[in-house]
């Protein structure tokens, strides 16, 4: 079976970032890329701050703040005011976490799936509080109706507190169907936290569709804002019982401020993330995503072809819109996630490459992304030199 066609690039997309030629950028999932429109944006206002800091710090700057919410609740689909900026979707699981004041015999319940640093951030609280932490297994193969099976059949009502889910794993490029686990859990009166990480920007789904007691997103990845650009909603509920990791001066006006007012924090990135969302808009959503969707089914297929994967053994996101894929790599490759660092870092510095490799499940996988910025020449390029590096142990 040939490889799809790669899709028609978007013209003058690559001359928006400032990335270095010299390196393909295949790892957009990660750390993202900030447009020059939007770090310019970031320094005027690092300039004005360092200019006059008393009068940013304390002159309009909450009003500021916001101002920026709402511009990116709405473009969400969120509840400006159930909404707290953040830094990162890691930072509001934290939040949750410490807020739901859990005791020994409750449990959180995760699934196999999930980031790493939010399993060990549910790890540190469980061990803090004398809380359970309880992972489902769910296999890559599974349908959309499997996994909602196995969540179901999961839950421990009475026991079970919280359900943390992710929409678009990172480790596995898997998209899962939160709405309707979210509709399962809401039968048991268990509570559902989506971790959304790769959702705005990527994904058309609305916040408010999904319904989930919390979620959390980063804008820093696919909508383009700078690092450091993330949201918290939260139903109605729950606002008044989060509180933030550090109390500050606005402790007092509840949710959302409480968690925004992070003393002398850097709020720049906050305030420039409309001008990411500008620049996606500007060169058209909907063409970003399907361009973007269509660019990582190319890499995947072009690189899973050289390594002598099956088509059918590539995964299947799911999705239209999602621009990640990931490719099985030889056995006893990057089986941990020391060896799958290492091996990330010799393709960086061998094939002048960026990706992500992952242990998971006891194997080593590559994810690719795809991005505006990209080419299909890239991934032909990996294509042809990769499988030698691999071979070189």
């Amino acid at each position: 079976m040939s490889v799809p066609p790669p899709p028609e690039p978007i013209t003058g997309a690559r001359l928006l970032f400032s990335l270095d030629p010299a390196v393909s950028h295949l790892n957009h999932g990660s750390f993202g890329a900030v447009p020059i429109i939007a770090q310019r944006a970031q320094q005027r206002l690092r300039d004005e701050m360092e200019a006059d800091p008393l009068r940013f710090f304390t002159q309009g700057l909450a009003d500021r703040i916001t101002h920026a919410r709402r511009h990116l609740a709405g473009f969400l689909g969120a509840d400006p005011d159930g909404t707290a900026l953040t830094m990162n979707a890691t930072t509001g699981v934290a939040v949750v976490l410490q807020s739901l004041c859990l005791r020994p015999g409750d449990e959180v319940l995760t699934t196999d799936h999930g980031y790493g640093a939010v399993d060990l951030s549910v790890f540190r609280e469980c061990r803090r509080t004398g809380a359970t932490h309880r992972v489902l297994r769910v296999p890559l193969s599974a349908t959309n109706e499997e996994i909602v099976q196995i969540v179901r059949s999961g839950l421990r009502p009475g026991r079970t507190r919280l359900l943390v889910v992710d929409q678009l794993t990172s480790a596995t490029a898997r998209l899962f169907p939160v709405a309707a686990i979210v509709g399962v859990a809401r039968e048991h009166g268990i509570s559902v936290l989506v971790d959304a990480a790769h959702a705005p920007g990527m994904l058309p789904a609305t916040v408010q569709s999904i319904g989930a007691d919390f979620w959390v997103g980063n804008l820093h990845k696919w909508g383009y804002a700078p690092r450091g650009t993330a949201v918290l909603t939260v139903a109605p509920q729950w606002q008044e019982r989060i509180e933030p990791l550090v109390v500050s001066w606005e402790q007092a006006a509840g949710f959302p401020g409480r968690m925004e007012w992070q003393a002398t924090a850097d709020y720049t990135a906050w305030l420039s993330a409309p001008a990411g969302l500008y620049t996606l808009r500007t060169l058209g959503v909907d063409r970003v995503r399907a361009h973007n969707a269509a660019l990582a089914a190319y890499g995947q297929r072009v690189v899973g072809d050289a390594l002598g994967v099956p088509p059918a053994d590539l995964p299947d996101p799911g999705g239209p819109t999602v621009a990640m894929r990931i490719i099985p790599l030889p056995a006893g490759l990057a089986t941990t996630i020391e060896a799958a660092r290492a091996l990330r870092a010799r393709i960086a510095e061998r094939l002048a490459t960026q990706v992500a490799v992952m242990s998971w499940d006891g194997r080593g996988w590559l994810r690719l992304c795809g991005q505006v910025y990209n080419s299909p020449d890239e991934y032909d390029r990996l294509a042809v030199r990769l499988p030698t590096l691999l071979a070189q142990g």
